[in-house]
């Protein structure tokens, strides 16, 4: 910064500048006092969207308990309606929960895919591939259960994605993978939230050793 002798010489150069540049000054304050402004209305505008949405939802919600069929309309059409929000996989993991309440896994699965492709949350979006991975060996589709958990996973679903491959693999008479995979979900720490895992090796072992008895 240029050096000034005297206080006066210092006054001067600030009326000078603010001769020169006060009006872009101001202007610029003017645009950045605009945008902030715009700024707030924006994300005012964006929070009163993303509560009617959520209100939206809850509706949906509730009426799948006073209309089961008006709620299975209500539900698709939301989806339809509003893709790109969160609460599209949500209602998806409803349908799909509603649609195996009733043994319908074919439909369980076709909504259990959609609510995978619309997470934008990696934990509902695992959640959802755990609960496709389930349907589809029910569906009889082992193969396909395998690849929907193959991939990464967040560590939380570990236990169950385990699980999940030892129910195939035991579904497709690969009894030493079922075992391996059953052994890694209780070491993922899988009894806590699902004691039968001590069951299903404990079977295991059982029909191995009887498969093993001399004739």
């Amino acid at each position: 910064m240029e050096s000034f002798e005297t206080e006066e010489q210092q006054v001067e150069a600030i009326k000078k500048f603010w001769q020169e540049y006060g009006n872009y000054i101001i202007g610029g304050l003017v645009v950045g006092l605009s945008g902030f402004v715009g700024f707030n209305f924006y994300k005012d505008g964006k929070l009163e969207s993303e509560m009617a949405v959520a209100s939206q939802y809850q509706a949906v919600i509730e009426s799948q308990t006073a209309d089961h069929e008006a709620f299975k309309t209500n539900a698709e059409q939301f989806i339809q309606n509003n893709g790109e929000s969160s609460y599209a996989s949500l209602t998806a993991l409803s349908l799909a929960k509603d649609a195996a309440e009733h043994q319908d896994w074919e439909k369980a699965a076709t909504h259990l895919q959609q609510a995978v492709e619309k997470a934008n949350n990696a934990g509902i979006k695992a959640i959802a591939n755990v609960r496709l991975a389930r349907v589809q060996i029910q569906l009889g589709q082992f193969d396909q259960a395998l690849a929907t958990v193959g991939g990464e996973q967040p560590q939380a679903f570990k236990a169950a994605v385990e699980e999940i491959k030892g129910d195939a693999y035991l579904k497709q008479g690969k009894v030493e993978l079922a075992r391996n995979a059953y052994q890694a979900a209780i070491d993922a720490d899988g009894l806590a939230t699902n004691p039968s895992l001590q069951l299903k090796i404990d079977d295991l072992a059982q029909a191995t050793n009887l498969t093993q008895l001399p004739n």
